[in-house]
């Protein structure tokens, strides 16, 4: 299990929903001082999509027959990976959310 990398893309996304919500985040800082946006976001959705392919890697080998994993780290690895997709998901759906708002001001 790379549960270093699921726990650094979560803070990841913890990170980028606090600055979004106007708190300090714990985030590497750009040459101006702030959070490079597009970067966070672009790790958040790599880290996913590793995670994601992880575990189907993982399902097929042992679907296959392959001796070096168990059920136990399949189901998990799985469930990791569907969490943590329906968290990217989450945040999404808060920046357009976030996006519609900002649209819709009146100046």
């Amino acid at each position: 299990m790379d549960s270093k990398g699921i726990d650094q893309m979560l803070s990841v996304m913890r990170g980028a929903a606090a600055q979004a919500a106007g708190r300090p985040a714990d985030a590497s800082p750009t040459s101006n001082g702030g959070v490079d946006f597009a970067q966070v976001l672009q790790n958040s959705i790599a880290q996913v999509n590793q995670t994601q392919q992880k575990a189907e890697g993982m399902a097929a080998s042992f679907a296959a027959g392959d001796s070096d994993g168990n059920i136990q780290d399949v189901m998990i690895a799985l469930q990791k990976a569907n969490i943590s997709f329906q968290e990217m998901i989450q945040v999404r759906n808060k920046l357009v959310t976030a996006y519609q708002d900002v649209m819709n001001m009146q100046v």
